[in-house]
Parts: C-alpha cells; sequence; structure tokens
C-alpha cells in the first residue's frame, strides 16, 4: 500500500527547533573576581590565541578576614570594606558588558560562621553572587594559571600559592609526559585532579594539601611575639610543622627536572625586592627565575629592616609591608623543606585559573603552544 501524503496545514513538516545553545562570542570579555582573607581581585580578560589579554582589572587590600581568628566571624566593619570593593567590580563589569563571570570566595568565607550571611548581603547590595569554593577547586585552579610557566625539562612539579588564610601545595608528576605536551597537561586539570584513564599521556596529581595558614592568618597567631627575629623563626618553625601530611615531605626530591612554582603576593613582592624595583612591574617579575641564595638575600634584608624600615621601602608596598614576614616565613620553610636552586615567579594565581577554566569549557581557546 502507498504511503498517503497529509492534506491541510500539516502537509509539510514543521521544522525542528534546536535546543542547543548559541555558541560563544570567541571575541566576548570574561571576567574573574578572588574574593580572599586580605585582598579582593578581579581581572577582566578577551580570549586570544591559547591565552588571554586583560582589558580590565582591579585589586584592594579588604582585610575581609579582620578579627576572625579571635571571633569566627566576619566582622561589619571588613564586610563594608568589601561590599565597597564590588561596587567597583560590578561598575567595571557594566562598564565591558561582561556576560560570562565567576565570582569566588576562599578561606575567610570557608570559615567564618557567618559567610552565608555574607553572601546574601553582598548579593543584596551588590546584585552579584558570590561562590564560596573548596580548598581543592581553589588550587586546581592556581595551578592551571600557572601553565604557561611549566618548563619543558620538568617531571616534578609542586606549585604553591600563598593566600591570606590558606596556602596550598599541589605536587604533580609530568615524567610520562612529552616536554612540549606538559604545559597543556598542566591545563586539563581545571577539570580536576582526578586524572582517571585516558589514551594519552597525563599530568598526575601525586598529592595536594590546603593548609589553613596564609600571610595573615599566621600573622595573627604569633602578633604576640615582640622579637622580630623570634617571631619570623616561629612562624616559619610552625607552618613547616603543617606539611607533615603532605606525602612528598617526608622524601627527598632529585633537583634534576623538580621546578617550584610560587604564585602570591609574597613571591612577588620578594622578586621585585631582589629587582630592586621601587616601581612594581608585571612584565619583569612573571616568570622571572629567583636561586634560593638571592631569596635567602631578600629576607635577610627585610629583617635587618625591621617594621619601620619595611613600612618605609617603596619596594614592598603599604598593602604588603605587614604581611611580608608571615609569607616569607612560609616561603622560607619551603624552600628549606625541598632543596631546590630555582624558584618560578608567577604573577598568576585563582583569577587567571578562573579565567582559563571558563574560556576552555566554551571553547574560545586555541589548542596551541604557550
Amino acid at each position: 500500500m502507498a504511503p498517503k501524503r497529509p492534506i491541510g496545514a500539516g502537509a509539510f513538516p514543521k521544522p525542528v527547533v534546536t535546543l542547543a545553545p548559541e555558541p560563544p562570542d570567541p571575541v566576548a570579555p570574561y571576567a574573574a573576581l578572588d574574593l580572599g582573607t586580605n585582598s579582593c581581585r578581579m581581572l577582566v580578560a578577551q580570549p586570544k590565541g591559547s591565552q588571554f589579554h586583560v582589558v580590565d582589572s582591579f585589586s584592594k587590600s579588604v582585610q575581609l578576614g579582620s578579627g576572625l581568628e579571635a571571633s569566627g566571624r566576619l566582622s561589619r566593619a571588613s564586610m563594608a570594606r568589601t561590599v565597597q570593593a564590588l561596587r567597583i567590580c560590578k561598575a567595571k563589569f557594566q562598564k565591558h558588558k561582561v556576560q560570562r563571570m565567576r565570582l569566588v570566595a576562599t578561606e575567610a568565607c570557608r570559615r567564618a560562621k557567618n559567610a552565608r550571611d555574607f553572601i546574601r548581603f553582598v548579593k543584596r547590595e551588590t546584585g552579584l553572587q558570590l561562590d564560596i569554593i573548596a580548598p581543592e577547586e581553589e588550587a586546581r585552579l592556581a595551578v592551571v594559571s600557572c601553565a604557561p610557566l611549566v618548563s619543558v625539562k620538568t617531571e616534578q612539579l609542586l606549585v604553591v600559592d600563598i593566600g591570606g588564610g590558606s596556602t596550598e601545595l599541589v605536587w604533580i608528576d609530568l615524567s610520562r609526559v612529552p616536554g612540549p605536551d606538559r604545559a597543556r597537561a598542566i591545563m586539563r586539570l581545571h577539570k580536576g585532579f582526578d586524572t582517571g584513564d585516558h589514551p594519552f599521556p597525563t599530568a598526575k596529581v601525586v598529592d595536594w594539601i590546603s593548609v589553613p595558614l596564609g600571610v595573615a592568618t599566621l600573622k595573627d597567631l604569633f602578633r604576640d611575639v615582640e622579637d622580630d627575629a623570634g617571631r619570623f623563626a616561629l612562624m616559619s618553625w610552625y607552618f613547616e610543622e603543617q606539611l607533615a601530611d603532605f606525602s612528598p615531605y617526608a622524601h627527598e626530591q632529585a633537583r634534576e627536572g623538580f621546578q617550584i612554582i610560587g604564585t602570591s603576593g609574597t613571591v612577588t613582592t620578594v622578586a621585585a625586592s631582589h629587582l630592586g624595583l621601587r616601581r612594581y612591574d608585571r612584565t619583569k617579575v612573571d616568570g622571572l627565575r629567583m636561586s634560593s641564595d638571592q631569596i635567602d638575600a631578600v629576607i635577610r634584608g627585610y629583617l635587618e629592616l625591621g617594621e619601620e624600615g619595611r613600612r618605609a621601602d617603596p619596594r614592598i608596598g603599604k598593602d604588603r609591608q605587614s604581611l611580608i614576614m608571615s609569607g616569607s616565613a612560609i616561603l622560607q620553610a619551603l624552600m628549606r623543606v625541598w632543596p631546590t636552586d630555582r624558584l618560578s615567579v608567577a604573577d598568576r594565581g585563582l583569577r587567571e585559573g578562573l579565567l582559563y577554566a571558563q574560556m576552555s569549557s566554551d571553547g574560545v581557546l586555541e589548542d596551541g603552544p604557550f
């Protein structure tokens, strides 16, 4: 029997309406905001090749975690300061017509009893939605941001992110990844540290740890110690004690093929001091490799200056001077535990990782060399 043709309005089939989302605009701006224990940092950027081009930025010391150690709560004053900074960020998002953004809060909000109230307060006052991210995601994004700085000769990589309220350490085995592919292998970690089974060699996360001590929280713990050098030694010793559960801590590592990348205000400030920069220049700092002797020399110089001298030193800056010794104590502990000839300085971190992750997920970055 021959098929019958329908009659009337339904004679021609209706076009199928696809529910697939529109592909993202490859030049549309993206935004990332990192609200930490001490600082509020924001970037607006556009995809450009395998990386991105920053079109606007903002950074301010808001001291959100001020008093948190004692009370367990975010204070009204610190929340008010933070909201003022977030209003500036909101204005920049509107100026650049940003539609794709990720705004995150870290250790201070993870620990504060009134963090959820604060998130609602921010939403009500600014319209911005902050996400409190877990330590693993914070560590993962810091690692991803450092991918362009990974050497083709690196087989064992330690990425250290010294924050205001916590310090993340991630140890990665790259020995099975061909040298030219190592940076891309790091980028793939934005989906998770559990790399699973893949047909191509992958970066293997040996271990990672989030130590609930950063430049602000470590400083607060030892603020009652009056002697400057004594306080520094105690902070460094105490931080090293917190690494006992980090599996690579107990094993001696070969220097050949080993790279440490440090990302934080502490690391970039030490680098700027080493270079003698009276005005900070990211192009001279990001990617700089410092020897352990050079780092020790800078830290000894900080101790010789004393509190008054550090306060007046233009290489340190007003926002960083009160926190530089606690950060230096963490840095010195790390260089003592894993003796190495070089530290790679990264002026990049959570914000850059957030941008890379968003752009990679949207497929707007070229899969080319860094």
